[in-house]
């Protein structure tokens, strides 16, 4: 399958570059996958599709303040670092810009010397492994230093960096936001709980494929970069038991659905655990354990738009992008939802 069969016109001035006041006041496309209908409501009527028994997971990863702006230690050179994943104690992966300019070797300062850190090795995709330097604590440290990373494709600064966050984000590592889970507020899940719905946790942290796109035509010889999970025993148990009484399982993002579709047995049980993910799903992917996912509208040509393609088919989820357009929904991680039913 080509990946040009997964672009589509998308006129600049509909990538959103800030959020909405109130997070749940974005637009709502209701996508079935048996009926060509679309429903165009807003997210705070959610509820109307949800019922008792249901179980809707979060991811509830927290993105780092992981961009850090220094200089070469040899040179004074801007460099600006954005960290991935953590892979030891004092050592992580990052892009680097300027890449070509930053070699194995390169030592580098950030804060005026309160953070050092040495290019030990290039990696797969552009990647580099630094090892830092510090005293102290560097969590606080990186509070302090760091910025919180958006998206390349917004260009407008973010007043509010908990914005980037959702209102439910407790276990730091991700290098950007499980976007779709922006449109929850307190009290949109109190109404979801209300109505008898489970509502479960797990930690996928979003790492380098947000940033790198597909450059295969082949779409099957792209390698997705992996990334860490955490899928705790309570959320494991009460997934397994809706499966076990035919109740649905609702995933929230994209990142939800690779953790889940990750995890699972052929019968589309779960196991709690920790580990690494690299699962790229895209048409023709067999389906183990979610029945509806919420998401957003996702790049073209991207991993996330050849997942929600292998849920929905290519050509409804294409045709539901081009009603999209012509209604002028808001793009992107600050844009409008869809429910795929």
């Amino acid at each position: 399958m080509k990946r040009s069969a997964f672009e589509y016109h998308l006129p600049r001035e509909l990538i959103a570059q800030e959020p909405l006041p109130d997070r749940d006041a974005s637009r709502l496309m209701v996508v079935y996958r048996d009926q060509e209908k679309l429903e165009h409501r807003l997210f705070r009527h959610l509820p109307e599709y949800l019922r008792a028994g249901d179980v809707l997971v979060l991811n509830c990863s927290r993105v780092l303040p992981a961009r850090l702006y220094g200089v070469k230690e040899d040179s004074g050179g801007k460099v600006e670092l954005l960290l991935l994943r953590q892979v030891a104690s004092d050592s992580w992966e990052a892009l680097v810009r300027p890449g070509r300019r930053v070699r194995e070797g390169t030592r580098l300062r950030f804060g005026e010397g309160k953070l050092h850190g040495v290019v030990l090795k290039r990696l797969d995709g552009g990647a580099r492994l630094i090892r830092f330097a510090w005293e102290g604590d560097f969590d606080a440290l990186l509070q302090k230093l760091g910025e919180i990373p958006l998206p390349p494709y917004i260009k407008k600064r973010l007043e509010q960096p908990e914005r980037y966050q959702t209102v439910f984000a407790r276990e730091p590592g991700s290098a950007a936001a499980p976007t779709a889970g922006l449109h929850f507020t307190p009290e949109l899940l109190q109404q979801v709980q209300a109505k008898g719905v489970e509502v479960v946790t797990l930690a996928l942290h979003v790492g380098l494929d947000t940033f790198r796109p597909v450059q295969e035509e082949d779409i099957t010889a792209h390698r997705m970069h992996s990334e860490e999970y955490h899928l705790p025993e309570a959320t494991a148990e009460v997934v397994n038991r809706a499966r076990c009484q035919g109740r649905r399982v609702i995933a929230v993002g994209t990142t939800v659905v690779r953790c889940l579709e990750s995890v699972a047995d052929e019968r589309g049980f779960l196991r709690a655990g920790r580990g690494f993910t690299d699962l790229f799903i895209y048409p023709g992917y067999r389906f183990k354990v979610i029945d509806a996912m919420i998401t957003n509208f996702h790049l073209p040509g991207s991993t996330l738009l050849m997942l929600v393609a292998a849920w929905v088919g290519r050509e409804k989820i294409l045709r539901a992008y081009a009603e999209a357009v012509r209604l002028r929904y808001r793009f992107f991680s600050f844009g409008d939802a869809m429910l795929l039913l």
